[in-house]
């Protein structure tokens, strides 16, 4: 992969983390929940640097960037990569959010729609009930020792400093504990076309995902064979299904370019 650019810009009082690879029109990956920008979207970047500038930013509490003080919101992540583009003087941009990512890009088109020309929102959720059975249970009881083991690694690595990591999985906790559904306007006042992917064993029921393709006007539904994720990416058993990705990129490919 070759990195462009990379660097700092100060955003709503923090310092957060970018890179930026290949050129052509702008794409902004964003990553999922307790992840950070290579270890999403490290297969998807290697396959679409040489068709568009892709944009990669570690989200508030995350990867390299700052933390805060305050709960996280997906509002104030909103803001956040919408200034940040501003930094870089970017007009307009397509999105690709990952899991809470994907909550994150839909608030961005209905914050800033003016930023937005195309919108994929990949295994993301926007009412408590969009979840597997079992997920806000399980949540509610959730302790560092039961985060994958492959993200606290990365976050190590990026970032070695315990108290960080600490900082990151509890901010993250609360924000899916408190979660409080979204009114449907949100998703209705989306206005660039979306794409919407999800996996048929995903965390997020496929009932779901159709549910929010029902409420975009002129979106498109993809639910592929695959867990969390594993038609992007890496699975949290190491497994990499280079096929299934293949077949990701090419329909993800065919929507931005149609």
């Amino acid at each position: 992969m070759d990195l462009k650019e990379k660097g700092y810009k100060k955003v709503n009082g923090i310092q957060m983390y970018y890179e930026v690879y290949g050129e052509g029109k702008p794409l902004v990956l964003i990553h999922g929940g307790g992840s950070s920008i290579l270890f999403d979207y490290k297969e998807i970047i290697s396959r679409l640097e040489s068709q568009f500038q892709l944009i990669g930013i570690d989200l508030q509490n995350h990867g390299m960037s700052e933390h805060r003080d305050i709960p996280e919101t997906f509002d104030q992540d909103a803001h956040d990569v919408a200034q940040l583009l501003k930094e870089m003087k970017i007009g307009k941009a397509s999105f690709w959010g990952f899991s809470n990512g994907g909550s994150t890009v839909m608030q961005i088109a209905h914050h800033h729609p003016g930023l937005v020309d195309k919108l994929i929102v990949a295994s993301a959720f926007f009412k408590r009930s969009g979840m597997i059975e079992g997920f806000f249970d399980s949540m509610s009881e959730v302790t560092l020792d039961s985060m994958p083991e492959p993200l606290k690694i990365n976050f190590l690595e990026l970032n070695p400093d315990f108290s960080k990591l600490e900082n990151m999985f509890q901010k993250d906790s609360k924000r899916m504990q408190s979660f409080e559904d979204w009114d449907e306007k949100v998703l209705k006042s989306i206005e660039s076309p979306t794409l919407f992917i999800s996996g048929d064993r995903d965390v997020i029921r496929p009932e779901h995902v159709v549910e929010m393709w029902r409420l975009v006007p002129d979106s498109q539904l993809m639910i592929l064979p695959a867990t969390h994720g594993s038609y992007m990416m890496t699975d949290f058993e190491g497994k990499t299904d280079s096929k299934l990705i293949d077949l990701t990129v090419n329909e993800v490919v065919k929507f931005l370019n149609h």
